[in-house]
């Protein structure tokens, strides 16, 4: 027997098939592509995504080798919605939250009404990438479609309905639509009378790894998965991701190094009050049972190195080809162990927590003519990692205890960074094994739903296991706890010059 982990992104859908151990038996990806009709606008087409769900779904377990699916789970994009007629069928495209054609009207409604009364319903701070304020535009701007539908789902729930099931989410990605009540666990009352949303238009609401059903005729012939295969509620794909990386207690973070670099704490009871509001600090449901989760993450993270490769590093492409290695471990290979002078602010697009500004300042401050590339290459992964550590100051004045570090993604597999990441947050770094957390995350809440572990931790506990820990090293550790004092002052004096 074997479990399914479905992620279902922006631009992409994958699936996995683990045996019970964890181990991978196959694999499938499919890309899609997002669509812009009008400047600020990013749809998805639901048919073509569901086309290349379906298709990834039935390579994967074709390649499985005969061992059948006993159950999948979703991990998934958070706030995109797709408007559904009541014959079940997709009545326009899948809007994405971070888009802004309803900009000016979320601005609207927002200013009407109090930040904090929202934050303690849904453990979201107002923004006009959310769900409900989609809905709200949508309402205004598209009567006809609006009144039309029968639903508006996102993509767990959406493509549970399509497997032929009845339209479920869980209580992670419902958070994301800003109408979930995090404390009752059902959608909000209060926000539906601010938004004059109906919320019946909504899905049904079920913690993560809730049996929905099982899979029938048309289904099964359309994904290949057997006759039977029990379909589970999963995931947001950062508590997903963190379910994967064993992120089961509090006091322990997921690091997740991609284009954008996300830490994700886990913490037993909601955290609610002012200094996570002021910080743009969510708090709603993990994936894994009994805990919350927060947010803290950059836009600029594998990004900025992606900037640096293609304006700087010419020569270490050129060497990189002829030896058949990563442009990138040649980079970092060179970079000088200590602390460097320079102060790269990585905002060199929009910023994420704490500052959530859409009109970011980025800069290299310290330049001299004696700096070297290997210097400014350091100073960038400096950079990234003192806005995080920033995150993590703010996030343990809220309440929120961080004593362990545990790093996945394509940034993990450079040590020189991982080792700088635990000199820099003077806290224990530990990297994993696993590669698709995601994927892993739903497929061991699927397993636990059906009785293959016991418990959650019983799953992880013989699945999720270290590769390497990186310990802080006292000399580095108190040289970049004083230089973080001058970078928490950068970016307010920049904006500051700018205004």
């Amino acid at each position: 027997m074997s479990l399914m982990g479905l992620d279902i992104g922006t631009t992409g859908t994958k699936a996995i098939v683990f045996d019970l151990n964890g181990k991978t038996l196959s694999s499938a990806y499919r890309e899609y592509n997002l669509h812009s009709p009008h400047p600020g606008w990013m749809e998805l087409n639901p048919k073509d995504v569901w086309a290349k769900i379906r298709a990834a779904i039935k390579e994967a377990v074709g390649k499985a080798k005969g061992d059948p699916v006993e159950a999948i789970s979703i991990s998934c994009l958070g706030e995109a919605v797709t408007p559904i007629g009541k014959n079940g069928k997709f009545l326009g495209p899948t809007i994405i939250g971070f888009e802004t054609r309803n900009a000016e009207h979320a601005k609207k409604w927002m200013g009407k009404v109090d930040p904090m009364e929202v934050f303690k319903i849904t453990g979201h701070s107002p923004s006009h990438i959310y769900t409900i304020l989609k809905l709200m535009w949508a309402k205004q701007e598209q009567p006809r479609v609006f009144k039309a539908a029968a639903k508006y789902l996102c993509w767990e729930d959406l493509a549970i309905h399509l497997m032929g099931l009845p339209a479920t989410i869980d209580y992670s990605l419902a958070a994301r639509t800003l109408a979930f009540d995090i404390k009752r666990c059902r959608w909000s009352e209060k926000i539906g009378k601010l938004t004059g949303i109906d919320l019946d238009l909504l899905a049904d609401v079920a913690p993560s790894g809730t049996v929905v059903g099982e899979i029938g005729a048309k289904a099964s012939r359309e994904t290949g998965l057997p006759k039977g295969c029990k379909v589970v509620t999963g995931g947001h794909d950062q508590p997903a991701g963190a379910a994967g990386a064993g992120i089961i207690k509090g006091g322990i973070a997921m690091d997740a190094t991609g284009t954008v670099e996300c830490i994700t704490p886990s913490f037993a009871k909601p955290v609610l009050n002012k200094t996570m509001l002021n910080n743009n600090f969510c708090c709603y449901h993990h994936v894994a049972p009994g805990l919350y989760v927060t947010l803290a993450f950059n836009f600029t993270g594998g990004s900025l190195l992606k900037w640096v490769r293609d304006t700087f590093a010419e020569e270490e492409k050129r060497e990189a080809k002829k030896k058949g290695v990563d442009v990138y471990d040649i980079l970092m290979k060179r970079m000088c162990d200590e602390p460097t002078d320079l102060f790269i602010v990585p905002h060199f697009t929009s910023t994420g927590t704490p500052h959530m500004d859409s009109d970011p300042t980025g800069a290299i401050i310290g330049l001299d003519l004696t700096t070297t590339k290997e210097e400014i290459v350091k100073a960038v992964l400096e950079g990234i990692t003192y806005e995080m550590k920033l995150n993590l100051m703010l996030l343990r004045k809220a309440g929120i205890k961080v004593d362990e570090i545990r790093a996945i993604g394509g940034g993990a597999k450079s040590e020189k960074w991982l080792q700088l990441k635990a000199d820099m947050f003077n806290t224990k770094v530990v990297r994993l094994s696993v590669t698709e957390a995601a994927c892993l995350g739903v497929a061991l809440s699927a397993g636990v739903a059906i009785g293959e572990y016991k418990s959650f931790p019983d799953a992880v506990k013989g699945i999720v296991k270290p590769e390497k820990v990186f310990r802080p090293r006292a000399k580095f550790a108190r040289v970049y706890e004083e230089k973080a004092k001058t970078y928490e002052k950068l970016y307010p004096a920049l904006k500051a010059v700018r205004e």
